[in-house]
């Protein structure tokens, strides 16, 4: 991996290596930077602009078993960016996740990293809803298929996160849709635990059809989402002013492949480069105790 800033325009800030120790040897990396020319709307005034930027190329999905462990790889990565947020005291910034996501935008990755709050900068550039996935493609694969798989992801300071056990907790259910548990590279008996506490809401040892259906199958309902958020007011005490960013633009190159279609005589790379333009903005932002 290769993340590389321009001296000019930013200071890093911090440096570190996230090794995932899983059987891939899948590694990412944090750079927590800093803007050195502020923008017109922030000059002259306090207002933090910070971000956190990570890069990562996750395994490779050669079997529906390491569906899971492409899971875990990305709950790593959010809990280490997580724990450096709150060894360092760090109030909400913007957070962008870089990289070779190796998974389609129907796949749990990408369904994950959405209940946290993320959004995909070059969907959001063109608007394209979950049922267009088929419009565009990034990669020709060592199989020989074409899809997308290359994602530069947005989570502005402002934006709601859901509880990222809670998150790992929904994203472990839908798991279970592939029957991986008891496989070599399935569910552990630790994650088999924490989803049958999640659902065995009376603690009686018994999960009846009324709390299987509620905690497995309605875990992104609305009323859900509306206790979230109440717990989350729970937690927070102030604002400050802190920078965000709109995205402005998103291209793909090749151009073809913006229309589904993969170049044959395309040579440079068996991925399309992904070229993301950000608008920075000011935002106030909730101040976590």
């Amino acid at each position: 991996l290769l993340t590389a800033v321009h001296k000019d325009s930013f200071r890093i800030i911090s440096h570190r290596e996230l090794l995932f120790n899983d059987f891939g040897d899948r590694v990412a990396q944090l750079l927590h930077v800093e803007l050195i020319v502020p923008f017109s709307q922030c000059r002259n005034n306090n207002v933090r602009q910070e971000i956190l930027i990570v890069n990562t190329h996750l395994l490779f999905p050669h079997n529906s078993s390491l569906c899971l462990e492409r899971l875990r790889q990305v709950y790593k990565i959010l809990q280490y960016v997580e724990s450096y947020q709150y060894e360092n005291k760090l109030n909400p910034l913007p957070i962008l996740l870089c990289g070779d996501w190796n998974g389609s935008k129907s796949g749990h990755v990408y369904k994950f990293l959405r209940s946290q709050g993320f959004i995909s900068s070059y969907d959001a550039a063109h608007v394209y809803a979950d049922a267009d996935a088929h419009k565009w493609v990034s990669h020709r694969n060592h199989r020989g298929n074409i899809c997308g798989v290359d994602f530069i992801w947005l989570l502005n300071p402002n934006r709601y996160r859901k509880l990222l056990k809670t998150s790992w907790s929904e994203a472990l259910a839908g798991m279970l849709k592939l029957n991986l548990v008891g496989h070599c590279h399935g569910l552990c008996n630790e994650e088999v635990k924490e989803l049958w506490l999640q659902a065995d809401v009376d603690r009686n040892g018994v999960i009846d059809y009324k709390e299987f259906k509620q905690q497995i199958w309605n875990t992104y309902s609305d009323q859900g989402e509306r206790e979230r958020d109440n717990i989350w007011d729970d937690i927070i005490n102030g604002t400050v002013q802190t920078i965000g960013f709109s995205v402005k633009n998103a291209v793909l190159f090749p151009a073809e492949v913006e229309k589904g279609m993969w170049p044959e005589d395309y040579s440079l790379s068996d991925h399309a480069r992904l070229t993301v333009v950000f608008s920075p903005v000011r935002m106030p932002c909730s101040r976590l105790t």
